[in-house]
C-alpha cells in the first residue's frame, strides 16, 4: 500500500507543510521560523549548523502545532486521533523543505 503523498513522507506530512505554506502571512511565519532556527544555530562536536537548525526547526514546528490543539478537544477520543496524527508527521523532511527553500547557501538538505 502507497503510503507517500504528493513526494512527502505521508499524508499527514503533507497536510502540515500545506497548511504552513496555503497562505502569505503562515509562510512568512514559517521562513521567520526558519530563518531564526538557521540564525541560532551553533555545530556542535557531533552535529553541523544545518543539522542542528533542522533539529531546532522541526522542533519548534510540532511545538506549534500541539499548542494550537483547541482546550475543549483534550482529554478526549478527538485529541487520541489529533495526537496519533501529529505523531505520524515527518518534522525533520518540513523543516529540510522550510529552510532549503530559504535559499540559504551553507544549508545542505538531507532529503536529496
Amino acid at each position: 500500500m502507497e503510503t507517500t503523498c504528493n513526494g512527502w513522507t505521508n499524508y499527514e506530512t503533507w497536510a502540515v507543510n500545506l497548511w504552513f505554506t496555503n497562505d502569505e502571512a503562515s509562510a512568512n511565519h514559517l521562513n521567520s521560523m526558519a530563518r531564526e532556527a538557521w540564525d541560532n544555530a551553533e555545530p556542535t562536536a557531533i552535529l553541523s549548523k544545518s543539522e542542528v537548525a533542522r533539529h531546532a526547526l522541526a522542533d519548534s514546528l510540532k511545538n506549534t502545532v500541539e499548542e494550537g490543539t483547541p482546550e475543549a478537544c483534550q482529554g478526549t477520543l478527538y485529541a487520541d486521533l489529533l495526537q496519533a496524527a501529529i505523531d505520524e508527521v515527518n518534522w525533520g523532511e518540513v523543516a529540510d523543505a522550510t529552510l532549503a527553500g530559504l535559499e540559504i547557501d551553507e544549508y545542505c538538505t538531507f532529503c536529496e
